[in-house]
């Protein structure tokens, strides 16, 4: 039970609560923090502290017992986290395993998960692309979910400032759909990559293939040296964490910043339980969290809190969160608390031979991982038979190839002469999926978690929409391979649950009418103003483009807000 010692209670009030301290929690922390606000850092892991808590990032292959794979026990122990492509035996120690944090699939859901200080910022492709108009506007045009509260102008600036801290390597492009930002030099496409890129500029309107932008120091600037980071390596294995602070993290930027100032306390270990409100007050006074090693209640108060514990979880605290106020879950007045989930569609797949540039091979690595082609499908005017696009990943690679011929010593011979096989190029689909009231997610009535927390329980699927996009996808593409002269080209696609592509989104969705939307333009709760939702849980659309950097700026923005109205004494 919380200790009613007034000393004990002065000790446990802040001015600011953030839950979580992975993408989105790290930067509330950080820009509280530089403003001198008393904060909490509440993280329901363990810590993990940048370099310190790599275990295997300086290991060679050969140095793993297993050489990386996981033995068969622990990937059949762990059938929902082992879809996951890095789940292995360089970064397993990141991961959720499945039995440790159970939930409730009332339709099939790979809920891939990272509960340590950083969250899955330790795990992420670090790919960052700006949402535009065309994505902020498309609930509008399209009829699907409510409106954005914002433009594409609201943002922007917030964009900007969060790209200078983060460092975001990539070209002015120049594309609409894809607005450019503040770059650091981007990471060149090869030079089959590159053919490629020429070809689709030459023969098809609005479609490009660009150098990926990503979250690596390719130059860094002073601010990022004065985060203690340096340029990255290009070894690319960053799922190990890196020590050099290559790629952004939580755990190598937003949170030793804060943590440095002076003004934030992290407490991990802490599974936040609920958001207290005070019906009396009208407004929310703090959180109770449960202590995972002692299993201890205890409450933190503050004026504001802002909830990043990841989309599902924000959802699954927002729900727990009942009072006589709110009986349906905090702020939950519009009864879509939960709905209206969405997600990213990456179940299609295109690969292909190409038999030009012989005379090249690539050497080095590319942390941006190869090109990008932008939406390029419903974006001036609706031309398909489904809602919205997709964007796709595009690389090209070169790899060593032996003999498996022979007995004996010519079969020793053929395996110690590699020569180097043909160039191999691959695409992945990135589709955005549309937001349902039928997607949705709710706490069980009975089963809980080891801490008491009611277990949550997925009811989100594909529909039409996402088998019509996935088919364009594999005729498009096929197409642009088949011009480009590639040949043994090979589309696939696959029978894999939603989640596993880990871009969920919404369930307190941002709107402009209370009664459709639990947030505002700012991302606050419509009916708490002092809670603040910014991670993936308050996104009203998904677009095509990866999220994370959008959390950010969504974060950055709403926290300047939070301060300019404690000011005012509005909070």
């Amino acid at each position: 039970m919380a200790n009613l010692n007034i000393d004990s209670v002065k000790e446990r009030t802040f001015d600011a609560i953030v839950i979580g301290s992975g993408m989105s929690g790290g930067w509330a922390a950080k820009e509280f923090a530089d403003k001198g606000l008393k904060t909490l850092i509440l993280e329901r892991g363990r810590d993990v502290k940048h370099i310190k808590d790599y275990p295997t990032t300086n290991m060679y292959p050969w140095e793993f017992e297993h050489r990386g794979e996981l033995p068969m026990a622990v990937q059949e122990a762990n059938p929902i986290v082992n879809r996951c492509y890095a789940f292995g035996e360089s970064a397993a120690h990141f991961f959720v395993k499945d039995a440790e944090h159970p939930y409730i699939q009332d339709k099939p859901f790979d809920w891939i998960r990272g509960y340590q200080v950083g969250g899955k910022s330790l795990l992420w492709a670090r790919q960052t692309q700006r949402w535009s108009d065309f994505d902020f506007e498309g609930p509008a045009r399209d009829g699907f979910a409510v409106d954005w509260p914002i433009r594409y102008k609201d943002i922007a600036p917030w964009y900007s400032y969060v790209e200078k801290f983060a460092g975001i390597s990539g070209n002015r492009d120049g594309i609409p759909e894809l607005p450019d930002g503040e770059f650091l030099p981007a990471f060149p496409l090869n030079t089959v990559e590159e053919y490629f890129s020429k070809h689709v500029k030459s023969n098809y309107k609005n479609r490009y293939v660009i150098s990926a932008r990503c979250a690596h120091l390719s130059t860094p600037n002073q601010i990022h040296l004065d985060q203690g980071r340096v340029q990255c390596q290009r070894r690319t294995i960053c799922e190990r964490g890196c020590p050099f602070g290559g790629y952004f993290s939580a755990n190598a930027t937003t949170i030793p910043w804060a943590l440095k100032s002076g003004h934030a306390a992290l407490r991990p270990f802490s599974v936040v339980e609920s958001i207290i409100y005070d019906d009396k007050l009208g407004k929310a006074t703090g959180v109770r969290v449960i202590d995972t090693n002692t299993k201890e209640a205890i409450d933190y108060y503050a004026k504001v809190i802002f909830v990043n514990a990841a989309a599902l979880n924000t959802n699954l605290i927002l729900l727990n969160s009942k009072s006589h106020r709110f009986p349906n879950g905090l702020g939950n007045d519009s009864g879509v608390l939960g709905k209206y989930v969405a997600f990213h569609n990456y179940s299609a797949h295109i690969g292909a031979e190409y038999d030009g540039a012989k005379e090249w091979t690539t050497d080095g690595r590319n942390p941006a991982g190869g090109g990008y082609i932008p939406r390029f499908r419903n974006v001036y005017k609706q031309e398909t038979d489904f809602l919205r696009g997709y964007a796709s990943g595009f690389s090209a690679y070169r790899f060593p190839q032996r003999s498996w011929d022979g007995v004996g010593s010519s079969l020793k011979d053929n395996l110690a002469n590699k020569e180097l096989g043909p160039w191999r190029v691959g695409s992945h689909m990135m589709g955005e999926t549309i937001p349902k009231e039928s997607n949705f997610v709710s706490l069980d009535d009975k089963q809980k978690d080891a801490w008491g927390v009611p277990l949550l329980k997925m009811n989100i699927d594909y529909d039409d929409n996402d088998e019509k996009m996935k088919k364009d996808y594999v005729e498009q593409l096929t197409e642009m391979f088949t011009s480009a002269g590639f040949t043994n080209i090979k589309a696939s696609t696959d029978k894999r649950a939603p989640g596993l592509d880990i871009h969920e989104m919404g369930g307190a969705r941002m709107g402009n009418d209370p009664k459709t939307s639990i947030l505002n333009k700012w991302n606050q709760v419509h009916s708490v103003k002092n809670v603040f939702v910014t991670d993936g849980a308050s996104m009203t659309s998904t677009s095509c483009q990866n999220p994370s950097l959008t959390y950010m700026a969504f974060t950055a923005r709403a926290a300047d807000y939070a301060m300019s109205e404690m000011k005012k004494g509005n909070i």
